[in-house]
């Protein structure tokens, strides 16, 4: 009876953990509702407190099933999240900020180039949205383009920090993928040029 009992204890353990690793996937609440119009700010300088994101958007390893080869980068719009592949049923998880409604968009890319502190040049699109922004804008701690650079393919998008770390679980941008400094610094050191890139507007079932 006590082996019995012994084993049917592991069995739930084991559901459990399985339960907890699923719910970490989850992105936080309403998510899906903060899509707002929020304007960059070139040269503003985010303090480290700013910096500090909500537990949820931290970088973390995680529990994820996926058939990709580890070093892959999965990124799931709606949840929010760029996925690192580590193994079969394991990554470490970025927060993210995506594009806005209208500016969203799937598909299979390559990292093409790598950029510390990247120049800033706001395409035609973005000016005439927002006429104040510099036409160019030299790389530094208030560039929007942040601490680094994965250019996607032959896209005009990106993987980059941000000047703005509130804006991180967002959908505010134009298309491109935004993280905190520390973590696009992260991403930046942990992949090469060439590294399949997947971006995913809805998840698995």
């Amino acid at each position: 009876m006590r082996l019995r009992l012994t084993g049917l204890m592991a069995v739930a353990a084991a559901a459990l953990s399985i339960t907890a690793a699923d719910a970490q996937m989850r992105p936080p609440a309403a998510l899906s509702n903060q899509i707002v119009d929020v304007p960059e700010k070139p040269g503003y300088v985010p303090s480290p407190g700013e910096e500090q994101l909500d537990p949820q958007l931290r970088r973390q390893p995680v529990f994820f099933r996926n058939n990709e080869p580890p070093g892959t980068i999965i990124i799931h719009t709606n949840e929010r999240f760029l996925y690192l592949v580590l193994g079969p049923s394991s990554a470490l998880r970025y927060g993210i900020g995506v594009g806005r409604e209208g500016f969203q968009w799937s598909g299979l890319q390559k990292v093409s180039r790598k950029a510390e502190w990247p120049d800033w040049t706001p395409p035609p699109e973005m000016i005439q949205r927002q006429p104040y922004l510099p036409r160019f804008m030299a790389g530094g701690p208030g560039n929007p383009m942040g601490a680094a650079a994965l250019y996607l393919g032959q896209t005009v998008y990106r993987i980059h920090g941000t000047n703005m770390p509130d804006t991180i679980g967002m959908a505010v941008s134009s298309g491109c993928f935004r993280l905190v400094n520390a973590d696009v610094q992260d991403l930046y050191n942990r992949v090469p040029v060439g590294t399949k890139v997947v971006i995913r507007q809805a998840p698995e079932l």
